[in-house]
């Protein structure tokens, strides 16, 4: 049965390039709303074009929220996520405004709305460890938690450090898989109730999008721009300076590739990430998937009516 005392609560989710901030925008000025951003990389300060963050003057004066909270060289978790996103929606509702979650990170919206387990407490040394041995033999982490949680290992991307170091912790610690960990134990989001929207934009369509984005960015100043963060003193090793498109900058900056390759190897990595993406949400419970992209005027009029239904039950 719904809760129809709880307060109502929007997802725009979906792969990268679908067109998500364009919908969310809309439906923010439709139904009073403020976004809340649920992607890992537009936390980051500093990074903009590589991230594809929407600039403050196409915002049309609608609030942002967890935009730019932390430094590249930060570590921002999905549970500081779920942290700083909870009160955040608390407030939005408070105002009478409609909270939107914009992004396509999966594991934040789940320990937004789920919770994530109580494991452990971090271990600093046996981090540090495991960080070493990965830097001397890149992809030993991911066999090693193959071999010790083979289900966590097909949840988790092999370049994904962060999360491996995380999954390998808790299961050398407790001697207990994370993924027997993850089963239970979690704090779910109270006092709302959510309509999770996902884009669903034909595949080809969206890799040929996703290639126009690449080659955009590029030529906008994607590697000014990782100069100008290189040389603010953050590490090439901060974690968002790893992801697709941003790699490719340093190593183009560096020589290792030439131009042709450093785009080529961005929309390949881009595309794949993409892919992930629907992967990730065909897995979430709820959701409902519309098909097309979220900038087309027909796909804003039929996501609008469904969330003005949404909020009439309300």
């Amino acid at each position: 049965m719904r809760d129809l005392a709880a307060a109502p609560l929007v997802v725009i989710a979906g792969p990268t390039g679908s067109g998500k901030s364009a919908l969310a925008l809309e439906a923010a000025l439709r139904f009073e709303g403020e976004i809340v951003n649920c992607d890992s990389l537009q936390v980051y300060r500093y990074l903009d074009i590589g991230t594809a963050k929407v600039p403050p003057a196409d915002r049309r004066a609608i609030p942002h929220h967890l935009l730019d909270v932390v430094n590249p060289d930060e570590v921002f978790t999905a549970g500081e996520y779920a942290r700083q996103a909870r009160p955040l929606l608390a407030e939005i509702a408070s105002r009478g405004h409609l909270p939107l979650v914009v992004g396509g990170t999966g594991f934040y919206l789940r320990a937004l709305l789920e919770g994530l387990f109580s494991g452990p407490t971090r271990d600093a040394a046996l981090r540090t460890r495991l960080v070493v041995r990965e830097t001397r033999r890149p992809g030993s982490l991911h066999r090693l938690l193959q071999r010790f949680d083979p289900q966590a290992a097909v949840h988790i991307h092999p370049r994904d450090v962060q999360k491996l170091t995380r999954a390998l912790e808790v299961v050398l610690l407790t001697r207990r898989p994370l993924s027997l960990w993850s089963a239970g134990g979690r704090d779910p989001l109270r006092g709302f109730r959510a309509l999770k929207i996902a884009l669903d934009p034909p595949r080809d369509a969206l890799y040929r999008r996703i290639d126009r984005r690449c080659e955009r960015m590029f030529a906008s100043g994607l590697l000014e721009e990782v100069r100008r963060v290189l040389a603010m003193g953050f590490p090439e090793s901060s974690k968002p300076l790893g992801a697709h498109g941003y790699r490719q900058a340093i190593q183009l900056l560096k020589g290792e590739l030439e131009p042709k390759e450093a785009l080529y190897y961005a929309q390949r990595n881009t595309r794949r990430y993409a892919k992930r993406q629907w992967s990730w949400f065909r897995r979430e419970p709820d959701v409902v998937w519309i098909k097309g992209f979220g900038d087309q005027p027909d796909i804003q009029q039929a996501a609008l009516q469904l969330i003005a239904g949404y909020l009439a039950e309300s």
